[in-house]
């Protein structure tokens, strides 16, 4: 199965985002927005994996996750692209969490154990809420950048690691959660 390691954001929060998409989609150049059951952080993206292999990274990720910080509280603000706003490709929503870089942390090393390669880039935490089809001029960035720094969200805690099924579709992906794993030991 296509696979990922993720923190699922609130339902209440990925509805705010989508009235925030909804009311973005119509003021930006075309992009493929991200559908609200679609929102989440990732911690670790794993491609490809067999059932052993999943079996295995959760037994690594259980012991990795019984010592780190929760829960953590996550604060999404602020917005930015990948690569950067010269050349954007991917437009994000982003935040604080102190502690989850250590979930991340576990996530790589449970990753490692069963021969994901590490990632070269340290964590950065993002919620991905469009793929853009073109690059976007300045002035449009600018625009989702001023849109993202009115926007108020609440924080919410986090307590667990989700593993997510990524299944794609000629509609975009369906991301489906197939075990959740609890952090801190509990």
């Amino acid at each position: 199965m296509r696979c990922f390691l993720a923190v699922e954001l609130p339902r209440p929060l990925r509805d705010s985002l989508a009235t925030a998409i909804s009311r973005l989609q119509g003021q930006l150049p075309p992009a493929r927005w991200v559908k609200a059951e679609g929102l989440h952080i990732t911690l670790k993206f794993l491609g490809e994996q067999g059932e052993r292999e999943v079996a295995a990274l959760v037994s690594h990720l259980e012991r990795g996750l019984k010592g780190v910080v929760f829960p953590v509280t996550v604060s999404l603000q602020g917005g930015g692209f990948f690569p950067d706003s010269s050349r954007p490709r991917v437009a994000w929503i982003g935040g604080a969490a102190p502690g989850l870089e250590s979930w991340a942390a576990a996530a790589e090393e449970a990753a490692q154990a069963i021969g994901v390669p590490r990632e070269s880039r340290p964590f950065s935490l993002h919620v991905t809420l469009a793929r853009l089809e073109r690059s976007w001029p300045a002035a449009a960035c600018e625009r989702f950048l001023g849109e993202l720094s009115s926007l108020a969200l609440p924080p919410f805690p986090a307590g667990e690691v989700v593993l997510f099924s990524s299944t794609l579709r000629p509609g975009g992906a369906v991301y489906t959660p197939q075990l959740r794993l609890p952090v801190g030991g509990r």
